[in-house]
């Protein structure tokens, strides 16, 4: 219970006297307001074109070889492996002058085989002559042929027939084998072909005409 005497507190007055310290500055007034900040945008910075580096390579292993010394040079041996191209000196049958005269006999019995020999070497014989060999070639299909180079020539011989218009052809190999070739046309001059083509002397043996 509040007594009377008691001295009660007057609100309104204690609000009524000034600020016991002055009040603060007014603030100044805003200056002018700076524009936003512009963007700009620049061109895209080009980076130097540097060569590209070629990759590392590892040096490869060492290969040895063995090459064995040769005189001759290598353009030499380069030669020697290309095959050297044939060309054909002669090539043909029997001299046609053979046959004639056979046949012409052939009348007689005892004249009978040389004829018939005769028949069989115009039509299933065939002499040819070229820069690397003699080939002789027989049969009734020419299944029977026969080959070989100049180099084994030992010597080579003639023997005319009839007039001389053809002759036999005999040439001597190194291991003493005969080839005879009978009724050959021109058969001195292929003669002296194959004794030139064999590092031969042109020097004909040559025998008197003997029949046919």
């Amino acid at each position: 219970m509040i007594s009377k005497n008691t001295p009660t507190t007057n609100c309104s007055s204690q609000t009524d006297k000034p600020w016991p310290w002055p009040p603060p500055p007014p603030l100044p007034p805003p200056a002018h307001p700076s524009p936003p900040p512009q963007l700009t945008t620049s061109p895209p910075t080009q980076l130097p074109n540097y060569p590209s580096q070629e990759p590392l390579q590892l040096p490869r292993p060492l290969t040895k070889l063995n090459v064995s010394s040769s005189s001759k040079p290598v353009a030499a041996a380069a030669t020697t492996t290309k095959k050297k191209e044939e060309t054909i000196y002669f090539d043909g049958g029997a001299h046609y002058g053979d046959l004639l005269a056979n046949l012409l006999l052939g009348f007689t019995l005892l004249w009978l085989p040389l004829t018939l020999a005769a028949v069989f070497r115009a039509f299933y014989l065939r002499y040819r002559f070229t820069n690397l060999r003699v080939t002789v070639i027989s049969g009734l299909t020419g299944q029977d042929r026969s080959d070989f180079s100049y180099d084994v020539i030992k010597d080579v011989q003639v023997v005319p027939r009839f007039i001389g218009e053809w002759g036999d052809v005999i040439i001597t190999l190194r291991d003493g084998t005969k080839v005879d070739l009978r009724s050959v046309p021109k058969f001195r001059e292929i003669a002296k072909y194959c004794l030139a083509m064999a590092d031969k002397p042109a020097v004909l043996k040559e025998t008197g005409p003997k029949g046919f």
